[in-house]
């Protein structure tokens, strides 16, 4: 005989089920389709991952021998690199050692750009006391052509200095990064020592940082310093990106402290260091990749 049924539908507590029944569980509750079961949770849905976006360029050159001849290291240092997944070709990463790609393509080893293209040249340049920035001049002043005109590649300056101001120029053929390199937007550093009369009060760092209402505009510094003092005179050191024309010659004097003499020891991270005035250097590899790094490239 069947046991009688409570008003719910489900046996009397206490009763066994009848053998071999299974053991029933509660109903799904309204508005449930009723197809899932507890033992069976329901399946995220998986994120579908974006598309594999082939960089492999079967006309190029192999991934591995293009990184050794920009001197990342050995072929095999590089192989390992690829296979280790720090090697990135136009913003994805590459771990296939047969991959070949073209010399224009953008790469990057552990999120530093390295360039391929070996055409593309970067020099530091310590501009000289007198000489205008420009490549050519048609009054016949001396200018950075005179000392650099004889190479086979066209160079073009980063920025300007103008001809009583002596320092670091970055000398290239390379426009995009020229570009970066000088436009305030991207905040590339500039770094000058400058000797101005003294003394230097304290609060003058503040008022610089803060801001300075010139005839175009305010304008600022990112940080300043009192490097020596002397009686009369001290050798300030002034960081900033802004690029106007004699930005710091008319800063400093707007604050009533005109400049005597200013010299650019630093672009973002490429020092000056002993290079010689008229005389430039190549930049290492590693410097080009700080610059690009610096620039957002």
């Amino acid at each position: 005989m069947t046991p009688p049924k409570s008003r719910s539908g489900r046996q009397p507590a206490g009763r066994p089920q009848p053998a071999g029944r299974p053991q029933r569980t509660d109903r799904p509750q309204r508005g449930s389709s009723g197809t899932t079961k507890r033992s069976q949770p329901t399946r995220v849905p998986r994120e579908r991952s974006a598309p594999a976006v082939d960089v492999h360029d079967p006309d190029g050159i192999r991934l591995q021998k293009l990184l050794a001849a920009a001197g990342v290291g050995s072929r095999r240092v590089c192989e390992n690199l690829i296979s280790d997944g720090r090697v990135e070709v136009d913003g994805h990463v590459v771990t296939e050692l047969g991959v070949r790609i073209r010399p224009d393509q953008t790469v990057h080893v552990d999120g530093v750009r390295v360039q391929l293209d070996e055409s593309r040249v970067y020099f530091a340049f310590n501009k000289p006391l007198g000489v205008v920035t420009t490549m050519s001049d048609e009054l016949g002043r001396l200018n950075i052509g005179d000392y650099v005109g004889n190479r086979e590649q066209r160079l073009f300056h980063v920025g300007r200095l103008d001809a009583d101001t002596e320092g670091l120029l970055i000398l290239t053929n390379d426009g995009d990064l020229a570009h970066r390199l000088q436009h305030p937007q991207y905040g590339v550093l500039k770094t000058y020592l400058a000797q101005i009369p003294g003394p230097v009060p304290r609060d003058l760092g503040k008022r610089l940082r803060e801001g300075v209402q010139l005839e175009d505009g305010p304008a600022a510094v990112d940080s300043f310093k009192v490097v020596d003092s002397q009686p009369g005179k001290a050798l300030v050191e002034v960081v900033l990106h802004e690029g106007r024309k004699h930005i710091v010659r008319r800063l400093l004097d707007a604050v009533g402290h005109p400049v005597l003499s200013l010299v650019r020891i630093q672009v973002g991270p490429i020092y000056l260091g002993d290079t010689k005035p008229g005389k430039m250097r190549k930049l290492t590899k590693a410097e080009v990749g700080r610059l690009y790094t610096a620039a957002g490239l």
